[in-house]
């Protein structure tokens, strides 16, 4: 029988259950005919044009991607907008796209599962910040790496195992401090900075972190920091994500545009 967009989206929602996503988010189906046949589907961070372009080109018939197209309301999707346009290029085209968000980001296994693998955890993780109803599930990891390094070591490995981008990894604390427990959260993570130190992490690897809560936060005798762009941290998940609906047979393509905010940056200054 063949795999239709249904099949797909069981399969997917029995791992990344909607149920657990915020309040606010915008996670599911967003254009597609559940009972559509699908051959190819590609897997992206961000339903951004040239990933469109891409999975257009390549014929999927779904594209399944972390970050919602339509996170805030909207009252129309003419195609004068940038969203409208690809909205309409989709349906034009037959291809549907399915988001997996916040819900992805506190499953067992979810984002932060996928990243921790990336950056050299090997062993049992657990969620930084459980979830009220399993304990299992919940935002961020921690775990131990096999071995323990120092702070610039942990950060080459994480460099190679994160795709690159313009802005690369920064780093606050001393290079040659040991490291040993490891925490991380895929995306915007500054809301952790506490709990990571409270379980105990000598490094906490995540995203977007903002220069004021970060120097308070060192200022007060913080463990070390790694700042990776967001789209670097939840990239690895892609893999798990595809790996999940080859099951069914369907032929999976994950996308490697990077589709990060920032496209380069200067190393010249006035010193």
């Amino acid at each position: 029988m063949p795999t239709t967009l249904a099949d797909i989206i069981t399969l997917l929602e029995g791992r990344y259950d909607p149920a657990w996503a915020e309040s606010w988010d915008a996670v599911g189906l967003v254009c597609g005919d559940p009972y559509a046949v699908v051959r190819r589907v590609l897997f992206a961070v961000d339903p951004v044009t040239a990933v469109v372009d891409e999975a257009l080109d390549w014929g999927a018939d779904l594209i399944v991607t972390h970050h919602p197209l339509l996170l805030r309301p909207v009252h129309g999707v003419p195609a004068t907008t940038p969203k409208g346009r690809i909205v309409h290029r989709l349906i034009t085209a037959g291809t549907a796209l399915y988001t997996a968000h916040t819900n992805a980001d506190v499953a067992d296994p979810g984002v932060s599962d996928a990243l921790a693998r990336a950056v050299g955890l090997t062993g049992p993780l657990r969620p930084l910040s459980p979830s009220a109803d399993d304990p299992r599930r919940g935002l961020g990891r921690i775990g131990e790496l096999p071995a323990p390094v120092t702070l610039r070591e942990f950060t080459d490995v994480a460099a190679k195992g994160l795709p690159a981008t313009a802005a690369g990894l920064r780093v606050a604390g001393d290079p040659e401090a040991p490291v040993r427990t490891v925490a991380v959260c895929g995306g915007a993570g500054d809301s952790l900075l506490g709990t990571a130190r409270a379980a105990g992490a000598d490094v906490y690897l995540t995203a977007d972190l903002r220069h004021h809560p970060a120097s308070e936060f060192r200022e007060d005798g913080g463990i070390a920091l790694v700042d990776a762009a967001h789209w670097a941290t939840e990239w690895p998940w892609l893999g798990d994500a595809a790996g999940l609906v080859r099951q069914t047979g369907v032929e999976t393509r994950i996308s490697t545009v990077v589709t990060d905010a920032w496209t380069f940056r200067s190393h010249e200054g006035n010193s």
